[in-house]
Parts: C-alpha cells; sequence; structure tokens
C-alpha cells in the first residue's frame, strides 16, 4: 500500500489559533517526497525523511519560510515509491496532479528518478534528485536538478583511486542490470579502466537481477580470473550480500564500491566483512567542519545515528529548493505559476554552498562538484581517505 504522510507544522496552526480570526494565517508551501519508505532500500527512505523532518521542524518553529516579507509554513508530503520505477511514476504523478506540491525532492535513486524525473518535466513541475547520478535523469529536461554528481565524473574517480590505492591492473565488475545507476555506472566505469589499462583490463563483467540474493555463479566465475579488485556499482544491500558470499568463497582482494554503499545500513548487514574497502561518495561524515558538523551533530542527536550522503544530500536538495522560493520574492496562488518561479529561480542559482559541498550548476541542472572517497574503518565508520574534484 502506498503510503502518504502529510506534516504540517505546528507553527501553522498556532498562527491560526494566536490570531485569534483576525488575520488568517499565510497557506502552506506544499513540497512532495516520493522516496522509497520499503523495498530494496528502506533505509535511503528513511534517510530522507529523517532529514527533511528535521528542516521542517527547525523552519516552522521560526513561524515559517520568509519569503518576500512574509512567512509561510512549509508542509511537506511523503508518499512511498516502494524502491519501483513504476511506483515512483504513480506516486510522482499523485503529489503533482492530486496534492498540488510545488516542487520535488526526489526518487532518490536513479532507476526511480530518470522514470519520474520525465514524469515532472512533462508537468512542468520542479523536481530535484538528491542522490540520483545517472545522468539520464537530467538530460534535456529542463524541470529536473539534482544534488550530486554524475556517473561519468565517478567512475574515473573510482578507477584512478583503485589504481593507485591496490596498485592494481585487472579488475572485475559486477552490476544489477535492471537498474540505470548500477549498470550506467559498470558501463562508464568499463570504458575508463579500458582506457587507463587496456579492454583486456576488465576481466569480467557481470551481472544479476533485481531480486537475486546468492551470486556464487558470477562470483564463482570472477575468483578465478584472480581480478586484482573487484568493483561493485551496488546498492548498499546487495553490496552487503556480494562481499560475504565472495569472501565465503576464497576472494581475499579488495573491493571498490560507489557512493550507493553510503547507507548507514551498510554495516548492520555487512558487519567484519566489509571494514577496509573504499568507496567514492558525496562526503565524509568522520572529521566533517561548520556547517556540515553541525548538520551532523543535529541528525544524530535526534535519530541516534550518524546521517549517511542520503541524509545530507537531501538536506542540501530542500535548501535549493527554499532558496529558490526565496529568492523569487513572493508565493503565487497559482499552483503552475508558482511552480514556474521556483523552476526558473533553481536554473538561475549558479553556485550554492552546500553541507556535501560548493557546487556550481550546468545547463542541464548537474552540479559541478568534488567527490570524496572514504575508507571503512575498522569502527564501522566511513572516514575521510581523499577528495577529486573536476578539473
Amino acid at each position: 500500500m502506498i503510503q502518504k504522510l502529510r506534516v504540517l507544522g505546528l507553527a501553522c496552526l498556532a498562527a491560526a489559533i494566536l490570531g485569534g480570526g483576525a488575520q488568517a494565517a499565510e497557506p502552506p508551501i506544499k513540497i512532495g517526497f516520493p522516496i522509497p519508505l520499503t523495498g530494496e532500500i528502506p533505509k535511503v527512505g528513511e534517510s530522507t525523511k529523517y532529514a527533511a523532518q528535521m528542516f521542517l521542524e527547525e523552519i516552522n518553529a521560526q513561524g515559517g519560510l520568509l519569503v518576500g516579507g512574509k512567512k509561510y509554513p512549509l508542509e511537506f508530503i511523503y508518499e512511498d515509491n516502494e524502491s519501483r520505477p513504476e511506483s515512483a511514476v504513480n506516486v510522482t504523478l499523485k503529489l503533482i496532479e492530486r496534492d498540488e506540491v510545488i516542487a520535488l525532492v526526489g526518487p532518490q535513486s536513479s532507476r526511480q528518478a530518470v522514470p519520474a524525473g520525465g514524469v515532472a518535466n512533462d508537468n512542468e513541475t520542479p523536481l530535484i534528485s538528491p542522490w540520483s547520478t545517472n545522468p539520464d535523469a537530467t538530460k534535456d529536461r529542463p524541470w529536473v536538478f539534482r544534488a550530486a554528481f554524475l556517473d561519468p565524473f565517478q567512475a574515473p574517480v573510482a578507477a584512478n583511486f583503485a589504481a593507485k590505492q591496490f596498485g592494481a591492473r585487472t579488475t572485475a565488475v559486477l552490476f544489477e542490470i535492471s537498474n540505470d545507476y548500477s549498470k550506467g555506472l559498470a558501463d562508464f566505469f568499463r570504458e575508463v579502466w579500458g582506457k587507463l589499462h587496456g579492454a583486456d583490463s576488465v576481466l569480467a563483467f557481470e551481472s544479476h537481477g533485481p531480486k537475486d540474493q546468492d551470486f556464487s555463479a558470477q562470483l564463482t566465475k570472477i575468483i578465478a580470473l584472480k581480478p586484482d579488485f573487484i568493483f561493485l556499482p551496488e546498492n548498499y544491500s546487495f553490496a552487503a550480500l556480494i562481499i560475504p558470499q565472495a569472501r565465503d568463497l576464497g576472494y581475499k582482494n579488495p573491493f571498490m564500491g560507489s557512493d550507493a554503499w553510503g547507507s548507514a545500513e551498510l554495516m548492520n548487514l555487512c558487519g567484519d566483512d566489509c571494514k577496509g574497502q573504499f568507496f567514492s561518495t558525496h562526503y565524509a561524515a568522520a572529521g566533517a567542519t561548520g556547517a556540515t558538523k553541525e548538520f551532523i551533530d543535529k541528525f544524530a542527536k535526534k535519530y541516534g545515528y550518524v546521517p549517511d550522503d542520503v541524509a545530507a544530500l537531501t538536506w542540501d536538495s530542500i535548501r535549493i529548493i527554499t532558496q529558490a522560493i526565496q529568492n523569487g520574492g513572493k508565493v503565487e496562488k497559482n499552483v503552475r505559476a508558482m511552480r514556474k518561479l521556483v523552476r526558473d529561480q533553481m536554473a538561475a542559482i549558479k553556485q550554492f554552498d552546500g553541507i556535501t559541498g560548493k557546487m556550481s550548476f550546468d545547463d542541464q541542472g548537474d552540479p559541478i562538484k568534488c567527490a570524496v572517497v572514504v575508507e571503512i574503518t575498522q569502527q564501522g565508520t566511513f572516514a575521510f581517505k581523499e577528495s577529486v574534484c573536476p578539473k
């Protein structure tokens, strides 16, 4: 069942009561969240919702978002996309047509963001995907934006780091065939690695289905070829299955992962087998300073664990939308007019200082920003290893 959760801050109700009817409260600014609260990656949905709730509560505790001299309460509407592309399309349409949101945050995964982005663009509703890295999510879609770097940038980051860190000359790749993110990043990585070390240096390029739990056939083939490392552009849920199975089959060499490993749930599922591995991602919580540390501390105090990159990117994405609303200087009563105002102001943001780093935006709505490589420590934390920025 698709879950719908409406959260309207107490500030709106309080304003109406305290006003005693003399002055009506401003109508809420509604933002929709088509996110994976169930399915394959529920921790992604949880992190998204937690970050969003923390933001909403802070703004509404101040009386709302200040726009053109007036304060408007925020209303966030959460819909469960069940980690499925078809559900992402359906709930995105519901948020646009039924709830009349003025903007959307999510979906997160490219597998859902690519089709949902098409729906938002067709319906002229601004959408920002915090976590999607597949170029197709935003390509030729003027109403769709993102807060994450793209896979054509992430692939060489992972390849160059693995070659340096492991002294590697050969690799094998294992990915999910039906996932736009996993398949797309695998293809980019194979191309990059082949240019660096020759086409025959990719010893195996193996895939699996979205519901597979046993990877022994693919891993047996890979291990027999003795690659220097295995690249896993996988969601954390699959990485946590594949790595222990590989160890059980006798594989001793390292793994290199990608940003979809970055969930707080990874170590709960994977345990000791994932310690000592590396993955490319959007920020490192350990050693953070300034506004990033402030966000991490508040989140951890409120929810009991260190926020992952999904939470941090969600925070940045909401800030981009609310900054666009404030830059517009007014709240249009007509929903379509308000959506266009927000889209135009989002497109006009050329520089943004986020908690996941400084970023500028190109004409596709994609940020130009640095990537981070983190190491999974023996304590199970994600520690900063190095930063790689676009040239």
